[in-house]
């Protein structure tokens, strides 16, 4: 079995105080301890943690030029949840928080529901939902005949 891991997704923001706002509104909580006025820790849940930095404290880590988000895309930030509904919801409290719904169009394939939302700084998350019993004939343990799930 997989041991979990945890996941730090590092993101320069131009407003620290609005990204805060927006990332609380879609339901992650403020670690302090991990926290000062040029980065915010946000918590996503027990292994998944997002690292708000300003563009100083950006810099501090990597001489690579800062994109920016809404023109550029690097990568697509995807989080499950339990239910369309829960994606939906998701996706609308993050609208009315300073984000912007739908950048990529919705995808409803039955089996698997997908919307996007664009953060502040333009950074783009996918909220996914996907039917159980799907998720589970794709598992590593399902797999582990060979095969490849496709």
């Amino acid at each position: 079995m997989i041991s979990p891991q945890m996941v730090f997704i590092n993101l320069p923001v131009h407003n620290l105080t609005q990204s805060i706002h927006f990332y609380r509104a879609i339901g992650f909580s403020q670690n302090p301890t991990f926290s000062d006025e040029t980065a915010a820790c946000m918590v996503g849940s027990d292994t998944i943690y997002v690292m708000l930095l300003t563009h100083p404290k950006w810099r501090q880590f990597t001489t690579r030029l800062i994109p920016d988000a809404r023109t550029s895309a690097q990568v697509l930030l995807s989080l499950s949840r339990p239910s369309k509904a829960a994606v939906d919801e998701v996706v609308a409290r993050g609208s009315q928080a300073g984000g912007k719904a739908d950048p990529n169009p919705l995808q409803d394939h039955g089996v698997m529901y997908t919307r996007s939302l664009e953060d502040p700084d333009g950074h783009i998350w996918e909220w996914v939902w996907m039917d159980p019993s799907m998720h589970h004939a794709s598992s590593p343990a399902a797999l582990s005949d060979g095969s490849t799930g496709s």
